[in-house]
């Protein structure tokens, strides 16, 4: 038998915060939150829960997990974001594996997640299939989450068991949230990894990815929410590009409005 702690990212979380945590608490042995700056019911929700959260300016996904992974008092810890809800098949085979033998510290668990866009279960969403099986339960003395700006995970189990059942993964609730969300994630790749700044390359990426993310993957069976995800992956693809780009064409123009040697008055 072990003791568990969960590590759970939240900002402005309180649309699901309460069916997140009802079955987190059911499997818990300590939470740690790490809280980004909720400015919405958040805060009083976790307070119901006598949970006091961890302020830390976001930075990125894996950082804010390895926060809250580093203050955990127990080395198995099971790492969830705010808006991914366990059923009750993943609850009891945690409850199960919590309560045989102490595994060996190198195992981990992934966790079989569906992707649902505004409310509707999808088949794709960019740049992952649905569902998806990203490691969430293990030892934290041999895993930690890498520093990539999106679509970060987990890395260092050597023995990976895939935990049945449906977490649901309820994001992108709104257009709203599509747009911000697509903003901030091509923003936060162009600031941390080297893209070739090029239009022309930005527009054959999206093209490929609307054949590949809407028609090859039969995204376009799925009515709106299909269009939904296959603009989104085409947009990403493009939008990467441009972005880009067009910081290449600012830091050139910075360069060129700089006074030469000529210029400067001894």
């Amino acid at each position: 038998m072990f003791r568990l702690t969960v590590c759970l990212l939240t900002y402005n979380s309180a649309r699901l915060l309460h069916k997140v945590l009802c079955p987190l608490m059911r499997i818990a042995d300590e939470v740690i939150v790490v809280d980004s700056g909720s400015t919405d019911e958040t805060l009083a929700i976790l307070q119901e829960y006598g949970i006091a959260p961890i302020y830390h300016p976001y930075a990125m996904h894996g950082e804010q997990m390895n926060i809250a992974i580093s203050r955990s008092s127990h080395d198995w810890v099971l790492c969830m974001d705010s808006d991914e809800i366990l059923d009750e098949d993943t609850l009891q085979y945690i409850l199960a594996l919590k309560s045989g033998a102490e595994p060996s510290a190198d195992c981990g668990w992934s966790l079989s997640r569906y992707w649902y866009v505004l409310g509707e279960r999808t088949r794709t969403i960019y740049p992952v299939s649905s569902p998806d099986y990203p490691l969430r339960l293990f030892n934290r003395r041999h895993v930690r989450f890498n520093n990539r700006p999106v679509d970060d995970k987990a890395t260092g189990a050597a023995n990976v068991t895939r935990i049945p059942g449906h977490v649901r993964h309820d994001t992108f609730y709104s257009l709203h949230e599509v747009f911000t969300k697509l903003n901030a994630y091509t923003t936060r790749v162009v600031k941390y990894q080297t893209l070739k700044p090029s239009i022309a390359r930005g527009v054959a990426s999206a093209i490929g990815a609307f054949f590949k993310w809407y028609l090859f993957s039969g995204a376009w069976r799925q009515g709106k929410i299909g269009v939904v995800t296959g603009l989104y992956a085409t947009f990403y693809s493009f939008l990467k590009y441009f972005k880009a780009w067009y910081q290449h064409q600012e830091n050139r123009e910075s360069v060129a409005r700089e006074p030469t040697d000529s210029h400067l008055v001894e």
